[in-house]
């Protein structure tokens, strides 16, 4: 049951634009924080277990890159998604006051400011993928053009293939 699981604000949004999905929970290892780890724990495909990267483009500022949990993210393809020349990661401890999410806990869905989404193209080729909620230990099964709809996101190429 939904109910027995805390909502978390990127749930509420979903529920609000009455978006189908399933809220996961997962163990969280704090010394592990990565995508694999979930998807281990979730017994799901890491291809559709995706992070979401928050980036800063030289001229066009802030983005999100939302990749599958085993990819790197290829810097120049992001900032060309982004029609940048050069981007960068962002520095771990702007995350929070930039996006309200924490490392491991950070969604495409609510953050603070609305910034430019991209989805990596190879999301379409699932009926559902997983996201965080929003909180370490929870994760949002939905469908990806659903989710890349609300969100108001694009797809392009993002990882090194």
């Amino acid at each position: 049951m939904k109910d027995k699981i805390q909502k978390t604000n990127a749930a509420r949004l979903l529920d609000k634009a009455g978006i189908d999905y399933t809220l996961v929970p997962y163990t969280v290892d704090e010394s592990d924080l990565s995508a694999v780890h979930v998807a281990a724990q979730l017994g799901e495909n890491i291809k559709q277990v995706f992070k979401t990267i928050v980036l800063k483009g030289e001229r066009t500022g802030h983005f999100v890159c939302v990749v599958p949990g085993d990819a790197e993210i290829d810097l120049k393809l992001a900032a060309k998604a982004a029609a940048d020349k050069k981007a960068d990661l962002i520095p771990m401890k702007e995350l929070l006051p930039l996006t309200g999410y924490i490392r491991g806990g950070c969604s495409p869905i609510g953050m603070k400011k609305t910034f430019p989404i991209f989805f990596d193209s190879s999301v379409t080729a699932f009926q559902h993928i997983y996201i965080s909620a929003g909180v370490r230990g929870l994760q949002i099964k939905i469908n990806p053009l659903s989710l890349i709809r609300f969100v108001n996101a694009s797809t392009a190429d993002l990882t090194a293939k």
